[in-house]
């Protein structure tokens, strides 16, 4: 069962459930039905946890942060990050809320994010120091704030008072994770709830090589009428991306070799070593180039480290932060950050680049995983509930419960408690008695016996992924399809099967 509520503080209470079952609780405290400041609240069975801690950055000072006064942050449990190398909307707050603030508990991201994090809050300090006065940390918060910070690897398993949690990536940006959470329950190998960022709604983007060959195209033709093009790209991850794209196709087109690209992000080129450093944890193109050099190792692109080393004189390529927001929508005018106006002079493209998925990609992801609940974030109100209702209708047949909850608006949801535990051996012999304490030697296993037609013989289906066979007295063979979770199964089984008898048994591995 889910429900939605008003606003409701979040701080821990003794208050005693009047219903069967246990209550989870799920809030945004940023990113409800809004993008930016990305924040969610969970609390499940007196554990609780916080994924993501950042900044609107449409918002300055406290006003950016999540909305942290309705939750008491020495409660927390463990605080999960994500990502943090596109903007600020996942962990630029989490300095604030770890230095200034009453949180007492852990911190984890992927080793790659940790890398490029430090990076990216030292620039985020360094600008904002010229944009506003009310900052909400400073270099010093960083330093001391880094320690605290742990490191989880891909598809590692940790367990914090009670809360096991690990991670897969996602190939949104380097050392992005889609985190699985398991509180109080037994293993499970899909979630009872998927919290899932919906920024592009129900819009599709264009094939990858379509929007390549546009962006190609449009320089290309550009500089062939002697100009000038002006690219933006502050996020971390999609500079990288793109200046991938444009070093390539310089190679390919001789003629071009003598215009210059320039790359001025400071920023950008320090992270580029850590780029360079978890190369193994890009796609397969990436690690085949790196076979023979790195392709991070530009040859037709330099470094633009001040305007003053800007030849500004025939066609050329750069790529800066800019007023794209402004420039997007092609004024007369724009304000520099000097404060000057200039008038606008260029053609303005737009093609998108954007890590975020399409309804496709979602759609596709949510087909394979079939979450009986799906709680929508990070996404604009309107394009938020139309893609709510275009899911409500493909999961129509299969009574998915899909919410968009707003900030600070409570999802609660009821989960029995009750588990069962099959026995075997002399455990099995006696009924026990209610409250009665059973004591030896058990484990928690989804196993169904298979039909003699179907095994040719006695079998068992464990978690529906692998198939045991009795062979003979000391013969059982394992059969699966190899993946992930179910190698996780056969591991479990094998570990069991061992610890039957003192005499171990032959054991053939058949995938």
């Amino acid at each position: 069962m889910a429900s939605t509520g008003p606003p409701q503080s979040l701080k821990r209470s003794d208050t005693s459930l009047t219903r069967e079952g246990d209550q989870l609780i799920i809030t945004p405290l940023g990113a409800g039905n809004e993008v930016g400041r990305s924040c969610v609240y969970m609390s499940y069975k007196g554990k609780t946890i916080l994924f993501d801690r950042g900044i609107h950055p449409a918002y300055s000072g406290m006003a950016a942060l999540p909305y942290f006064d309705e939750i008491d942050p020495s409660t927390i449990d463990v605080l999960l990050v994500t990502q943090c190398a596109l903007h600020l909307d996942h962990a630029t707050s989490l300095p604030y809320f770890l230095e200034k603030t009453t949180f007492k508990g852990r911190v984890f991201m992927t080793h790659a994010t940790k890398a490029i994090y430090k990076l990216l809050l030292s620039d985020y300090v360094k600008v904002r120091k010229v944009l506003v006065e009310d900052m909400l940390y400073d270099e010093q918060d960083i330093l001391r704030f880094m320690d605290k910070i742990e490191v989880i690897d891909f598809h590692q398993t940790l367990e914090v008072n009670g809360i096991r949690f690990w991670c897969y990536t996602v190939g949104h940006v380097l050392g992005a994770a889609m985190f699985m959470v398991d509180i109080a329950g037994i293993l499970e190998f899909s979630p009872d709830i998927c919290i899932i960022e919906s920024t592009y709604g129900v819009q599709l983007h264009q094939p990858r090589n379509v929007r390549e060959k546009r962006f190609t195209d449009v320089i290309h033709s550009t500089i062939s009428q002697g100009g000038c093009v002006l690219i933006p790209a502050f996020a971390l991850g999609r500079a990288q991306e793109l200046l991938l794209i444009l070093d390539e196709y310089w190679s390919n087109h001789p003629a071009l070799h003598n215009i210059p690209i320039y790359y001025a992000s400071p920023l950008s080129k320090r992270c580029m070593v850590v780029y360079q450093t978890y190369i193994n944890s890009m796609n397969e193109r990436i690690c085949n180039q790196f076979k023979n050099s790195s392709p991070f190792d530009f040859k037709h692109i330099s470094t633009l480290k001040s305007i003053e080393n800007f030849n500004d004189v025939g066609p050329s390529v750069v790529m800066v932060r800019t007023l794209a927001k402004t420039i997007i929508n092609e004024p007369k005018e724009v304000t520099l950050m000097n404060g000057l106006t200039t008038p606008l002079n260029m053609q303005v493209h737009y093609i998108s680049f954007s890590a975020h998925p399409d309804f496709a990609q979602i759609s596709t992801f949510l087909k394979e995983l079939m979450p009986p609940n799906i709680i929508l974030v990070h996404g604009e109100a309107n394009g938020m509930g139309r893609l709510k209702q275009k899911l409500i209708t493909q999961f129509a047949d299969r009574n998915t419960k899909i919410i968009s909850p707003k900030n600070c608006q409570s999802v609660e949801m009821y989960f029995n408690s009750e588990k069962m535990a099959k026995t075997i051996g002399r455990l099995a012999e006696k009924t026990p008695e209610v409250g009665e304490t059973v004591n030896g030697w058990s484990r928690y296993l989804s196993v169904e016996s298979l039909p003699d037609e179907e095994s040719e013989g006695l079998a068992f289906r464990v978690h529906e992924r692998l198939t045991v066979k009795y062979e003979s007295e000391k013969h059982i063979s394992l059969h699966w399809r190899s993946d992930p979770i179910s190698d996780m199964v056969l591991d479990s089984v094998v570990a069991l099967v061992l610890n039957i008898s003192h005499e171990i048994p032959k054991v053939v591995v058949e995938s």
